[in-house]
């Protein structure tokens, strides 16, 4: 049985003479399924009776209108606040599936890693051709987790641990549906979800030392974690990385 050490050493070695692209990849992952805007911010508030308009930036108010705006103006605005939240759950879904198929290409990008290719970029968004079984499956883990949270935290906690590998089980086995991933998972982490928390909690030395570069560190280490999850999925599913020498503890 491999431990997270090995996990880790078999990651540098897939890391080896590819660190740039890996950590260039990460860095795109990172921003098509995660990052948030602070752009300027049009806040209506309707109370008493009285419509209130502000114009905000970093919770600032720069610009504000207060009791006397126009009935017509009024009517404006509610429009236009209709209209601007509508468009953000048009533009959530659309960055949800966003985030879901660049998941997905991330995770095939990492299992070629560590399996000894060199995948080009363009991996990353390679799971196109199949976005709505990434994110129907994405959607899928989310209400599960939910569900099992309203239970209690813990039950919550290890369902996320059960469902962890169905990324990587898709990316590898893009033919199967949401459900069925998600299965596999399931029972493939029996077993298994203690190890994968080792393996998590290891890094934590990694990550406080780049709290200390403000973050900048993470850009090395998050390409690091991914390969050695990718490594920790192909032992629990069969497909075993190539032999590596040990090159000591991380």
């Amino acid at each position: 049985m491999k431990y997270a050490a090995d996990f880790r050493q078999e990651a540098r070695a897939a890391l080896q003479g590819k660190w740039p692209l890996a950590i260039l990849v990460g860095l795109v992952a990172a921003i098509l399924g995660g990052a948030t805007s602070d752009g300027p911010e049009f806040k209506i508030n309707f109370s008493g009776g009285e419509l209130d308009a502000n114009l905000q930036y970093a919770g600032q108010t720069i610009y504000s209108w207060g009791d006397g705006i126009a009935p017509g103006l009024r009517a404006f605005l509610i429009g236009g606040a209709v209209y601007l939240i509508l468009a953000a759950v048009v533009m959530g879904i659309l960055y949800f599936i966003l985030g879901s198929v660049v998941e997905g290409g991330y995770a095939r990008f990492n299992l070629k890693l560590t399996g000894g290719e060199k995948p080009p970029f363009e991996t990353l968004f390679s799971y196109f051709p199949h976005w709505k079984t990434i994110a129907v499956a994405q959607l899928l883990q989310t209400v599960y987790i939910l569900l099992w949270m309203c239970l209690l935290v813990i039950p919550g906690i290890v369902a996320g641990y059960s469902y962890a590998m169905t990324s990587y089980i898709l990316a590898e086995h893009p033919e199967l549906t949401a459900s069925e991933a998600i299965a596999q998972s399931k029972a493939m982490m029996e077993g298994n979800r203690w190890r994968l928390f080792c393996l998590q909690f290891s890094f934590i030395g990694w990550s406080l030392l780049c709290a200390l570069t403000l973050g900048i560190g993470n850009l090395a280490l998050r390409p690091y974690e991914m390969a050695a999850y990718a490594a920790f999925y192909r032992e629990i599913s069969g497909g075993a990385a190539p032999e590596t020498e040990s090159e000591g503890v991380y």
